[in-house]
């Protein structure tokens, strides 16, 4: 079993992320208020131009959309895995 707080583990269980795990990376790192601002109000380029919710919308995958708000957002490698102490779903990536 990857522990889920090496590299290779957090990027797997990222790799099915969904929209609720999605909204959970989004208020750890920007709080609860502030994360649904930038999901309605911050523009990315890499999103074709469009904001987090559009995206998400239009069935841009939620781990892309998480990192291309990390890069806009100047977000630290190190956090764009999601908190360190915040314990796996058990029942798996994308389950």
């Amino acid at each position: 079993m990857v522990s889920p707080t090496s590299d290779s583990g957090a990027r797997a269980m990222l790799a099915g992320v969904r929209h609720s795990e999605f909204w959970q990376l989004m208020e750890d790192e920007f709080g609860a208020g502030y994360a649904r601002s930038v999901a309605r109000d911050q523009v990315v380029a890499a999103l074709g131009g469009r904001t987090a919710d559009e995206a998400l919308a239009a069935h841009v995958p939620p781990r892309q959309v998480w990192f291309a708000l990390c890069d806009v957002m100047d977000v630290p490698s190190e956090r764009r895995w999601g908190r360190a102490d915040r314990k796996p779903d058990r029942r798996g990536p994308g389950r």
